[in-house]
């Protein structure tokens, strides 16, 4: 399914400006907090015990993941962030803490809950390519106390924001309470609102400046089958009614993006990516440069243009991976083949 593209309305005059006034957007980032580890080797041979590979370790490093790779994004790509999520009184929410905090994010929304076990992933990397990918998730979702503190940090500092993104990864923190809040809140005060969704929540998303679900998430919003053109302009056109947006944003993978507003014709661009090694992340690349585009006063086209590009780069790096303003605005220079 390749809709025809887009033309290029945006030229590298009017899109280069934007990335600068990234240093002026204030975004809170609300999710579900992740720690993701790597464990990087060489395989050489295969175990005597068991057919597997025996993995040489060589090196292992540890990123911010889920909402936290949004935040890092946000951060790498110059904007200000405040992180409001929560992690557990362990050894992975330390970890997670001391990252978000070397990025140069605000972690004054966090909250740390001993009962609580932080989501952490570890993959281990072999010659560029995944291996194995262990998880470790909490047996039970935030605690009544920790979502209110957490709406009572919202409620108070909301007003500082220019952009609040929900990074929805479908592990307990978002719910209906508080999406509705984030709802009524929008109604009341002057911000953009861009939210990245899953299952568990379609029914009780509204309000967003813009929704990003993947081509998979729309399909599963409409129960359409999105097997061809017309079924993803029927989808697009059913999520603006569904989750009451200004926008719908939908990812497809190698296939580029799509993007579906209230009366105007869907508005395809294909992807920039040249070489994929992994698409871990990519969305929150995409959310990520989207709400700080819009912070600073894009519009939405000029938005998915530069997110477009931003996930041609990351998935071209190996891990949970980030785009900086310099290798934005040298993409936007080189010419799509």
């Amino acid at each position: 399914m390749k809709p025809p593209s887009s033309r290029r309305r945006q030229s590298f005059g009017t899109l280069a400006p934007l990335l600068p006034r990234f240093s002026r957007v204030r975004v809170l980032v609300i999710g579900d907090l992740m720690l993701d580890r790597y464990i990087w080797g060489q395989v050489n041979r295969i175990s005597p015990e068991a057919p597997v590979p025996v993995v040489r370790v060589t090196r292992e490093s540890l990123h911010a993941g889920g909402a936290g790779n949004v935040v890092t994004n946000i951060r790498a790509l110059g904007g200000h962030v405040t992180v409001c999520g929560v992690v557990g009184k362990d050894r992975a929410g330390r970890l997670l803490r001391r990252e978000l905090l070397g990025q140069g994010a605000d972690i004054g929304g966090m909250v740390t809950s001993s009962p609580y076990e932080t989501i952490s992933k570890t993959r281990i990397i072999a010659h560029s390519q995944q291996v194995v990918r262990l998880d470790r998730d909490p047996t039970d979702n935030p605690s009544v106390r920790v979502r209110s503190r957490l709406r009572a940090f919202i409620q108070r500092y909301i007003h500082n924001f220019d952009v609040c993104v929900v990074s929805d990864y479908g592990k307990g923190l978002i719910e209906a309470d508080l999406l509705d809040l984030l709802a009524t809140l929008r109604t009341q005060l002057d911000f953009v609102y861009v939210i990245d969704p899953k299952r568990q929540n379609f029914v009780h998303y509204r309000g967003a400046s813009l929704m990003k679900p993947n081509k998979e998430e729309a399909g599963q919003a409409t129960q359409i089958d999105m097997e061809n053109d017309a079924a993803l302009q029927q989808a697009g056109t059913q999520l603006l009614d569904l989750w009451d947006t200004e926008a719908v944003l939908v990812s497809r993978g190698e296939e580029g993006m799509s993007l579906f507003q209230p009366d105007r014709r869907a508005a395809h661009f294909s992807t920039t990516a040249r070489e994929v090694f992994d698409v871990t992340g990519a969305g929150d690349t995409v959310i990520a440069v989207c709400a700080l585009a819009l912070g600073a006063g894009a519009g939405l086209e000029a938005a998915t243009i530069l997110a477009n590009h931003a996930a041609g780069i990351v998935v071209g790096k190996v891990g949970t991976a980030t785009v900086t303003r310099e290798e934005l605005k040298a993409a936007l220079r080189t010419p799509l083949s």
